[in-house]
């Protein structure tokens, strides 16, 4: 059933309270004028202003006899919308097309500009009627526009694409059903500098992993920078505290497309879904909980003019533990988002010891053995190569940019590591003992008989077999008997 209007109903009470008493006691004949006249001459409320008023005998008169034989008195008497309400029945359709033109090339002028460079455009088109300011304003505003805050001509071409896609796409809210099954994670600069440890203001970043079901804060921390082993090195944090979720939502940055970022994520089985491009309100519910960092936080902390990292991490901590994990949401029925978790099911799967998790988030290269000293090239360092591996002429290894420490030679279809790879350490060896390297037929799975002396390779010898079998002598001619001399 569709909600009558408010206004429409409080007309209609009005009206209904006036005529009232002549439906419940009918008037005598010849008396209904004088009853007409006598609520003409009374004051009631306006519905809309407050104020006193009066209405004419001939307006209660019309209403009466409206709904004097209606079954449902408050229907009749609710005002009517008019057949042409939505319609914009003054707006000619050269005068929209201007408009829209207008719009959709220059998103950033005010309707005023628009409808000032549109009255140019209209001495071309020579419309019938001009239609004012305040019809092209509600026009526009019934067709869902707005003004964008920032220059069309500064726009880039992804820019461009996202807002056509916005303007023909609808935008619905959404919910996954279970706690851990999508997980969204983004970061977000300051409003404010810390103080680095050698005296300079750096505008700190915060990476933030919430779950989408729950809003439950999975971990949250501040760096330095934006940066993949700033995304990694949270992410682990919030897998070792709330297990290994499902899918993880981010939008389409440096740190989120980086290889050690997304072959991590497949090697746990956790789908990575990123945003449209030029797109943040994709990722709404992360865009929500920075308006709380900034409205609810960070003011706590304008007492301290000198702020350094470490004081700004042991502060978060404890406020998303103890205010934003307990405190009602509105979005989840009043409930708080570790209420929620605790309720609701869910899909975590147990997450991996430390070491299995970094190992899990390396990018995975090839890299040529050297076979003079069996070493490989990675990121302008060489590192030494066990020398069960000698044969292969290139090697797979798996590593990540930030930790060069740790370097594993892997298996280049499976990703299997194989062993630890070190630096090479020049002077160390000088003093090192050199292992004998294993013998071929050490490693043999069963040992071959040794070959026979002053006897032909084992496939001439069958060649030679199959030859003397068909009877025939040897097809060629002796040369004459040497004497020693070439002549």
């Amino acid at each position: 059933m569709v909600q009558m209007d408010i206004s429409a109903q409080a007309w209609a009470r009005l009206r209904f309270s006036i005529i009232g008493p002549l439906l419940a006691m009918p008037p005598k004949p010849r008396k209904l004028h004088s009853a007409l006249r006598q609520l003409a001459e009374n004051l009631y409320t306006h519905p809309a202003t407050g104020q006193p008023t009066k209405f004419s005998q001939s307006t209660i008169e019309r209403w009466y006899y409206l709904v004097r034989n209606a079954g449902n008195p408050m229907t009749e008497l609710q005002s009517q919308p008019r057949k042409d309400r939505g319609t914009h029945p003054s707006v000619c359709p050269e005068a929209a097309a201007s408009w829209l033109n207008l719009h959709r090339q220059y998103p950033s002028w005010t309707w005023q500009l628009v409808y000032d460079n549109a009255l140019e455009m209209f001495k071309e088109l020579k419309p019938k009627t001009i239609p004012s300011y305040p019809t092209m304003v509600r026009y526009m505003q019934a067709q869902g526009l707005h003004r964008s805050s920032k220059v069309r001509g500064t726009w880039k071409a992804g820019e461009i694409r996202a807002h056509e896609r916005r303007e023909a796409r609808e935008i619905r809210s959404y919910e996954v059903s279970h706690v851990h099954a999508c997980w969204h994670l983004d970061f977000h600069a300051a409003s404010r500098s810390i103080t680095t440890p050698t005296g300079d203001l750096v505008t700190p970043q915060m990476l933030c992993i919430i779950d989408d079901h729950s809003r439950l804060v999975c971990h949250a921390q501040w760096y330095w920078e934006e940066s993949a082993a700033s995304l990694v090195h949270g992410l682990m944090q919030a897998m070792m505290k709330r297990g290994l979720p499902r899918t993880l939502f981010t939008d389409n940055g440096g740190a989120m497309l980086a290889s050690e970022t997304t072959s991590g994520l497949e090697r746990l089985s956790v789908t990575h879904q990123t945003t449209l491009a030029y797109s943040p309100y994709q990722n709404g519910k992360q865009e929500v909980f920075w308006s709380r960092i900034e409205g609810r936080l960070l003011p706590m902390m304008e007492r301290m003019p000198v702020l350094t990292l470490e004081a700004l991490n042991d502060a978060t901590q404890a406020w998303v533990e103890l205010d934003y994990q307990i405190l009602p949401h509105r979005e989840l029925d009043k409930k708080s988002p570790r209420e929620r978790a605790l309720s609701s099911p869910s899909v975590a799967r147990p997450c991996p010891d430390p070491a299995a998790l970094r190992e899990a988030f390396t990018q995975q290269q090839e890299r040529v053995v050297r076979r003079s000293d069996g070493t490989i090239a990675l990121a302008g360092r060489r590192y030494e190569v066990p020398d069960r591996l000698r044969a292969l002429r290139k090697l797979s290894v798996r590593y990540a940019r930030w930790d060069m420490a740790h370097v594993w030679a892997a298996d280049p279809k499976t990703g299997v590591l194989l062993a630890p790879l070190h630096l090479l350490d020049k002077r160390a060896n000088a003093d090192r003992q050199r292992r004998p390297r294993a013998n071929l037929t050490d490693i043999l799975p069963h040992q071959l008989p040794l070959p026979v002396e002053n006897a032909p390779a084992p496939l001439l010898q069958r060649l030679m077999q199959d030859y003397a079998s068909t009877g025939l002598p040897p097809a060629y001619i002796s040369s004459p008997i040497y004497t020693g001399k070439n002549k």
